[in-house]
């Protein structure tokens, strides 16, 4: 059976930015069970006294994450690249030949870019502009999704023990939720990692990443 505290703490453990803010004890209890007493009066199905979930608010103890704010620092060079457009496709039976077509076709083109991508079901092809008539050819027969134009990218190159360092993408999307800028799409590998962004964002998001490693 749901008590009133198991209500209230699933609530404030699937709102991140809530749970940090409990955690460094910079919330106003009253003023939070007020605001979250419909929800749980809802998941209850009764009224509940706002005493109650205060109550269950004290007893709410999360675990501080605490983020290597050297290792954030230690983040490499930022490179802005504009001109990017997104393609994704349904996979099939000819996915991966159209993609080799598509790789023959540049491979000996400098100053381009291209990523490629894909899970059991679509797959995701981001390109530089100059180069979307060429994927529109290799993939006709293919059954297209989605197309995004005007993106821009923002890469940085990843501090050393990246994979070790706790909360490190967390710091940073939570940042870019806090400013009001939209990740379009993001691509992480061992050493770099890339934001896609609409390209009305990408010099707040610039500035935001020079900030964290200052």
């Amino acid at each position: 059976m749901k008590t009133i505290t198991t209500c209230v703490h699933d609530i404030i453990r699937h709102q991140p930015f809530l749970d940090d803010a409990i955690a460094r004890d910079i919330v106003n209890f009253s003023g939070l069970a007020a605001d979250i007493q419909p929800q749980v009066e809802k998941e209850m199905r009764k009224p509940v006294k706002q005493g109650s979930i205060i109550m269950a608010l004290r007893r709410y103890a999360p675990s501080r994450t605490k983020i290597n704010m050297r290792s954030l620092r230690e983040m490499g060079d930022i490179i802005v690249r504009s001109g990017i457009t997104e393609y994704t496709f349904l996979n099939s039976k000819t996915i991966i030949s159209n993609k080799a077509r598509l790789l023959e076709a540049v491979k000996d083109q400098t100053g381009v870019y291209l990523n490629y991508s894909s899970n059991y079901q679509e797959s995701n092809i981001l390109v530089s502009s100059t180069l979307t008539d060429l994927v529109e050819k290799c993939f006709r027969n293919e059954v297209r999704v989605s197309v995004k134009d005007e993106l821009s990218s923002i890469t940085i190159a990843l501090p050393q023990n990246s994979s070790q360092t706790v909360g490190l993408y967390f710091y940073i999307f939570k940042l870019l939720a806090y400013e009001g800028i939209p990740v379009f799409e993001m691509i992480s590998t061992s050493n770099y990692f890339a934001l896609f962004l609409e390209k009305e964002y990408v010099n707040k998001a610039f500035l935001l990443m020079n900030e964290i490693k200052q």
